[in-house]
């Protein structure tokens, strides 16, 4: 395999792990604002549907970016924390962020 067909596969795994509409904006939640609970994260993300939202943190946990607790209650209650892989994950949320806040000042 050539050097220019292994990036290729690197950016295309990497698209498929990441390019859900609202991954990244999960990962940031969890991650920076202590947001660990299905309801919370829906709250703060507001416009996610409760599929959506189910299907986004099924397919970050089938990657290995979270860990899902189940505390087996009624009513239901489940976590979400950062794996190693998605902790590992937070310096480069960092520097997207930090080259959107020189680069896109006015985005939203």
């Amino acid at each position: 395999m050539t050097g220019h067909e292994k990036n290729r596969g690197i950016r295309a795994a990497l698209q498929k792990i990441l390019g859900g509409k609202w991954k990244l904006e999960i990962l940031y939640y969890i991650a920076f604002h202590d947001v660990r609970r299905f309801g919370a994260l829906r709250r703060q993300l507001g416009e996610i549907t409760e599929s959506s939202l189910t299907k986004q943190l099924r397919e970050l946990e089938a990657d290995g970016f979270l860990i899902r607790h189940d505390f087996q209650e009624i009513p239901p209650r489940v976590e979400y924390t950062l794996s190693d892989l998605g902790r590992s994950f937070m310096d480069v949320m960092a520097y997207m962020k930090a080259w959107g806040d020189r680069h896109l000042p006015g985005a939203p």
